[in-house]
C-alpha cells in the first residue's frame, strides 16, 4: 500500500502547520477563551486571518469557496489543524459546523444554500444541530425523538426540548430533528432569531473549544415554513447518517492533532526533566509509556486513514466509522492520559498544554456516540452477518 502523499497534498499540510503555529497558537491564552468557548470576536479574527491565509473551510465544495478536500485530503489537514484547540475554528471546521456544512451539500436545495450555506462556508455565520434531547427524549438512542412537528397549510408547528446542542449560542440557523404527524423523523432549517426558539441556558461542561459552548434550547409553537424542510420528509434518520458517517471521523482527525501535541510536550518533558541520576525518557516505566502512545498515534492514524479511503471509495458505512470512531477515541484518550502522567505535577497544571487537552478530550468518548452505543451496534451487525453467511 502506497501511503505516501502528493505533492500539492503535501504542500498543503505544510501550510496549514505553520499557519497553526505561527498564528494560531499564540492566541491561546486570549482571554476571549472563555468556559463556553471561544467567543465570537475572536472566532472571527481565527477565521479572517485562515481567509487570507486561503485556507478556510478547505472541505466545502470549490462551488461554495472552499478547496473541495477529499476525505483523504481531510486526514492531512484536518490533524495539523487540531494541534490547537482554536485551530479547527480558526480554519472554520470545527464541529457542528463541519458535519452540518457537508450535510447541507449533500441534501440541500439551491435555495437553501444560498441562504444559509454559502455565508457559513463564508466564516460568517455558524450553526448547530438540534437533536439530543433530555429524558425521556432522543439521546443514544434516536428512536425515541419527542419533538413534534405538526403541519398546518404551508407551515409546520414545533414544538420540543433540546439540549447538549453544540454552538447554540450565537448560532444563525440550526437544523432541527422532529417527528411528523405520521411518525417520522423529519429534519427542518430555521433561522435562530425566529420566535418560538429560546436558548434556556448554556449547560457548563468540562470541554471549551467549541464557540458557543453547549446549549438548552425550547422551540414552543415555532412556525417553520414547509420550505424549509431539508430533504425530504420523513428521511431525516437517513439523513442524519449522511451527516454522522464522516462526521465521526472528521472528530477522530482533529482530535488526532491533539492528542500528537500532548504526545509532545511529554516527550520534551522526558528528555529535559531529571530524576535519580537520569532523564526521565531514561526510566523504562516512562519510556514504555513514550512507546505506548506511538503505537496508539500510529494504530489510530491508520484507522482514519483507511476509513478515509473507503468514504472516498463510497464503500465505507456507519460499521467503519463506528469502528474508527471507538478504536480512535479510545487510543487517543490513552496518549493523553498517559502524556499527563508522564508530565507528573506539570500535567495538572496549565503550564503546559496537556491540561486542557486532557479535559476538552474526556467528552470525544462520548461525542458522536459513546463508545459503548458504538460497539453494540456493531455486535449486532457482527451477529447478523454471520447467520447470513450461514
Amino acid at each position: 500500500m502506497d501511503f505516501s502523499l502528493p505533492p500539492e497534498l503535501t504542500a498543503l499540510r505544510d501550510r496549514v502547520r505553520a499557519f497553526i503555529r505561527e498564528q494560531v497558537l499564540p492566541f491561546e491564552r486570549d482571554p476571549r477563551c472563555g468556559v463556553h468557548g471561544p467567543d465570537e470576536s475572536l472566532r472571527l479574527d481565527l477565521v479572517s486571518l485562515a481567509r487570507e491565509a486561503g485556507l478556510l473551510t478547505p472541505h466545502a465544495c470549490v462551488e461554495m469557496g472552499g478547496l473541495g478536500l477529499s476525505h483523504v485530503a481531510k486526514a492531512a489537514v484536518f490533524e495539523e489543524a487540531g494541534y490547537s484547540w482554536l485551530g479547527p475554528t480558526a480554519l472554520n471546521i470545527h464541529a457542528p459546523d463541519e458535519g452540518n456544512i457537508h450535510l447541507m451539500e449533500a441534501v440541500a436545495t439551491p435555495e437553501q444554500k444560498e441562504r444559509w450555506l454559502r455565508p457559513q462556508v463564508q466564516g460568517r455565520t455558524r450553526s448547530c444541530f438540534a437533536m439530543t434531547e433530555p429524558p425521556p427524549g432522543a439521546g443514544s438512542d434516536p428512536g425515541m425523538l419527542a419533538t413534534t412537528a405538526v403541519r398546518e397549510g404551508e407551515h409546520y408547528r414545533i414544538n420540543g426540548d433540546k439540549w447538549f446542542i453544540t454552538g447554540a449560542d450565537g448560532a444563525a440557523y440550526a437544523i432541527v430533528m422532529a417527528r411528523t404527524e405520521d411518525g417520522r423523523a423529519t429534519m427542518f432549517l430555521t433561522d435562530m432569531d425566529r420566535p418560538g426558539i429560546r436558548l434556556r441556558r448554556s449547560m457548563d461542561a468540562m470541554d471549551r473549544c467549541f464557540t458557543g459552548g453547549h446549549g438548552v434550547l425550547e422551540f414552543r409553537d415555532l412556525l417553520v415554513p414547509a420550505t424549509d424542510i431539508l430533504g425530504e420528509a420523513g428521511k431525516g434518520f437517513r439523513y442524519a447518517q449522511v451527516r454522522l458517517a464522516p462526521a465521526r471521523l472528521t472528530h477522530c482527525m482533529r482530535w488526532l492533532g491533539q492528542a500528537q501535541r500532548a504526545h509532545d510536550s511529554a516527550i520534551r518533558h522526558a528528555r529535559l526533566r531529571h530524576a535519580f541520576g537520569k532523564p526521565l525518557a531514561e526510566h523504562e516505566g516512562v519510556g514504555y509509556m513514550l512507546a505506548d502512545n506511538d503505537i496508539d498515534l500510529h494504530s489510530a492514524r491508520l484507522h482514519i486513514w483507511h476509513t478515509a479511503w473507503l468514504l472516498d471509495q463510497g464503500q465505507a458505512c456507519n460499521f467503519e466509522s463506528s469502528r474508527a470512531k471507538v478504536a480512535c477515541s479510545e487510543a487517543l484518550w490513552r496518549v493523553v492520559d498517559r502524556s499527563m502522567q508522564v508530565l507528573g505535577g506539570q500535567g495538572v497544571t496549565d503550564e503546559t498544554p496537556v491540561m486542557r487537552i486532557f479535559m476538552d478530550m474526556r467528552a470525544f468518548r462520548i461525542y458522536d456516540g459513546p463508545s459503548e452505543v458504538h460497539r453494540w451496534s456493531m455486535a449486532r451487525k457482527i451477529v447478523q452477518a454471520a447467520e447470513v453467511a450461514q
